[in-house]
């Protein structure tokens, strides 16, 4: 079976773990502080020498790739693709609010992932459980919170970093809106090891050449330069 390194970066706290027959080998969790390439790579060579791993030893990368903190999903992909390109690696593309799906408590049937999106907005997705899948229902998205919310069966449990900022519509929610833990707001790498691992089983493989993160809307930055653009136009 493959061995592979899986890498989430998508919110304020990062990971990377090592995946292989199976089940994860090791993972390490690092604050946002240290969210950079040269920093996570010197835990990904650590991790990989606890473990016993020559570069060599590692056939996938597995990475978060959004929707989420722009920045984070920039430094996660750019570091997967030079991973890939360098070590020649097969890469997966694993969207985040799937990872952070993988999160809900066991009696969780109805869930949906909450992701602060700015300007009072939400990127949202919806999934049903069915056995032991994840079933998504409404993809990844800009939404109106209470909007997805009312079209959504009772019990809903919600998760992810976005829950912090709408609070507000979440308790107009109604009865039936239950908010995980908070230490259940945030993808882990893991979770990411896990489904890339059932991608890549299925040859869901990315093209690094044109694997970029989904952000679903550009990042402010670029819309005010473009927006400056036609102004001065």
């Amino acid at each position: 079976m493959p061995r592979a390194l899986a890498i989430e970066t998508s919110g304020r706290v990062g990971s990377i773990a090592l995946w292989a027959d199976g089940a994860i080998v090791s993972e390490a969790t690092f604050p946002y502080g240290l969210r950079n390439a040269a920093a996570i790579q010197t835990i990904i060579q650590s991790q990989c020498q606890s473990a016993g791993w020559k570069p060599a030893d590692v056939d996938h990368v597995y990475v978060s790739a959004g929707p989420g903190s722009f920045t984070g999903l920039r430094i996660g992909i750019t570091l997967a693709k030079t991973l890939a390109f360098s070590l020649g690696l097969k890469v997966v593309a694993v969207p985040t609010v799937r990872a952070l799906a993988a999160n809900a408590p066991q009696e969780a049937r109805h869930v949906i992932i909450v992701l602060d999106a700015k300007r009072q907005q939400v990127y949202a997705a919806r999934f049903e459980r069915q056995g032991a899948q994840w079933i998504e229902r409404e993809p990844a998205q800009l939404a109106d919170l209470a909007a997805i919310l009312a079209r959504s069966p009772r019990p809903v449990w919600l998760l992810g970093e976005g829950i912090a900022y709408h609070r507000q519509a979440i308790a107009a929610g109604g009865e039936g809106v239950v908010v995980a833990p908070q230490e259940l707001w945030r993808a882990r790498a893991g979770a990411v090891a896990e489904i890339g691992a059932e991608m890549a089983a299925a040859g869901q493989f990315a093209d690094p050449y044109t694997l970029v993160p989904q952000y679903i809307r550009r990042p402010e930055a670029e819309e005010k330069w473009e927006a400056r653009g036609r102004d001065q136009g």
